[in-house]
């Protein structure tokens, strides 16, 4: 699959997440200038820093030292002043407030789904990358038990096309399956909170 111009330069060690998901958890989300996010776990940062160049501010949490250094170096490259890269477990607790999106990438991403909806402001949302069925199944179990509204999943799929003078078709090659996304929002005390993508499913 054809890697974007704007994510060619930034360095690589654990999976990343692809732009095809990042486009969508950023697009779904619906931040933008003003908006406050927090990410776990950072990796190598690529959704971190595509968070940052459309947030005013995002803090991404990461418990392995190779990884943050990884990360560090892509914020370095985007210089991202408003991308902070914390040395800390999430599922131990988030310290930011009235944050608008959390994102989560992680094998036990439910177990940081109670820290996340404190921290998030009502309205906010939570994302979660779950490359696995039973993932999804924990992740929104919990996300019920907790009283998250508005809960979507979904898988984004790609497929290359090949043009040719004598027609075109689907290619061979494509990036299937990465991942689900499931999305969950934090309901106001008053009323329930609706979202955009309520008349999409």
């Amino acid at each position: 699959m054809l890697v974007p111009y704007s994510y060619r330069k930034l360095k690589r060690g654990p999976q990343v997440i692809l732009p095809k998901d990042i486009g969508i958890i950023i697009a779904y989300s619906g931040v933008g200038k003003n908006s406050i996010c927090v990410d776990a776990g950072a990796g190598s940062g690529w959704l971190a820093v595509s968070l940052a160049r459309v947030c005013k501010q995002v803090t991404s949490y990461e418990v392995r030292d190779d990884f943050i250094k990884i990360a560090e170096r892509n914020k370095e490259i985007e210089m991202l002043d408003n991308l902070a890269i914390k040395n800390a477990d999430v599922t131990k607790g988030i310290s930011e407030t009235d944050v608008d999106l959390v994102t989560l990438d992680m094998p036990d991403s439910d177990k940081a789904l109670k820290p996340a909806y404190k921290a998030l402001k009502p309205g906010g949302l939570v994302a979660g990358y779950l490359p696995h069925m039973e993932q999804v199944k924990a992740f929104v179990s919990k996300m019920e038990k907790l009283k998250f509204g508005n809960i979507l999943t979904i898988e984004v799929i790609v497929r290359d096309m090949l043009v040719r003078e004598e027609g075109m078709r689907p290619s061979t090659k494509g990036v299937w399956h990465t991942a689900y996304l499931t999305f969950g929002q934090k309901e106001s005390v008053h009323e329930p909170q609706r979202h955009e993508f309520d008349s999409w499913s």
